[in-house]
Parts: C-alpha cells; structure tokens; sequence
C-alpha cells in the first residue's frame, strides 16, 4: 500500500472550551496533541499539523506546520484544502490524505488501513468512519485530485459543511465497534475531560 498523508486538524476556534488549543489540554500525563500524533504518525508518513496563528507552538513535535488558505477560520474543509495543496506541491506521488481532529485522542491504530481498503474495494473517492450509529466527517480519507473542486466549493460557493460536499462523490463508509470505549470519541467541552481520562487508562 502507497503512503498516505496524514493531517491533524487543529485550525478551530475551539469555542466551547472558551478559545485556545483544546489539544494542549492535559490528558492522562501528556496532552491530548501527544496522543494523536502518536497514532497518527503510526499511520501515516508524512504527518502535517493544519493550524492557524503563530507555529511555533507546535515546534516540539518536528512537523511541518501549515495555515488554512481561505481565510476567516472556514472549518475542516479549509483545512483538508491546505494539506491537499501541501501535497501536491511536496509529495506529489501521494494521492491520499488521511484526516485526523486534535480532538479525538483515541482514533483507532487500524483507521487508515481500514479506510484505505473501503476506498479500494469500492472505488471510492472519499471515505469517512463511523461508529454508534453516527458518521465523523472530519474523521476521513480523501483524494488529493479533488483539491480544485473543493477550493471552488470553499471559494466560489461558501460551503462550509462537510456533508454537503462530499455528498457530490463516492463516498465510503468504515463502521467502527464502540465496545469497551468509541474511539472517536472528541473532546468539544471541559467536562469531556474527565470521560476522555477513563477511557486513557485503559490504553496506558
């Protein structure tokens, strides 16, 4: 299997937690960035973080840092946009990105192979996991040839929703099992800390 690409999007304004990088909350001994860059980088090479404002932040991981392209923080898809041009212009035989929220700590380690089979077996342009009966659109798999469509649909059309957009292609699904825990379980609010820490135990 080809390498994949993958990107930690960590560009949000993070809103409920009252601003701030969520993913430099403490979580189990480390932060939950430590977390996902772990699993991620186990997946995926190169890894790139999408984040906006000053990169230095991030300099103690060693990856390259890139800022969203369209301007006034426009979601995910802004972000899945810059990490497919950075592709393109960096590692141009790599055809797959692989998406991962620097919210969600415990993304499965079989995530991408999973998704990479799905996108394989049914000739699917992009594919996005699910669990519990939910999908996790920012949890996904996508063809760095679509990044001039998805550009004009940011640009040209002000979408901003995930489904909405990857409604117009092949889209593959992965279902993943949530016994003992949902390993896309995302931390939105400082009260899910204190659930993301039990599921941390036990991992450690």
């Amino acid at each position: 299997m080809t390498e994949t690409l993958g990107v930690i999007l960590a560009g949000g304004l993070a809103r409920r937690m009252g601003g701030g990088d969520k993913c430099f909350r403490p979580l189990a001994g480390r932060v939950v960035l430590d977390w996902i860059v772990e699993r991620a980088g186990a997946q995926c090479s190169p890894l790139i973080i999408n984040a906006n404002g000053d990169a230095a932040r991030f300099d103690k991981y060693g990856l390259a840092v890139i800022a969203d392209e369209v301007e006034g923080f426009a979601g995910p898809l802004a972000g899945i946009l810059a990490a497919m041009d950075w592709c393109r212009l960096n590692h141009p035989d790599i055809t797959w990105i692989a998406s991962f929220p620097a919210d969600a700590p415990f993304i499965p380690m079989d995530f991408v192979s999973r998704c990479r089979e799905a996108a394989g077996a049914r000739s699917a342009e992009l594919v996005t996991a699910k669990s519990g009966g939910r999908t996790h659109p920012v949890c996904g798999l996508w063809n760095v040839t679509l990044a001039d469509d998805l550009r004009r649909a940011l640009i040209d059309e002000d979408i901003r929703k995930i489904d909405l957009w990857t409604a117009r292609y092949n889209l593959a699904e992965v279902a993943f099992e949530i016994d003992p825990f949902d390993p896309f379980y995302n931390i939105n609010q400082a009260e899910d800390l204190a659930e993301a820490e039990e599921i941390a135990k036990r991992l450690v």
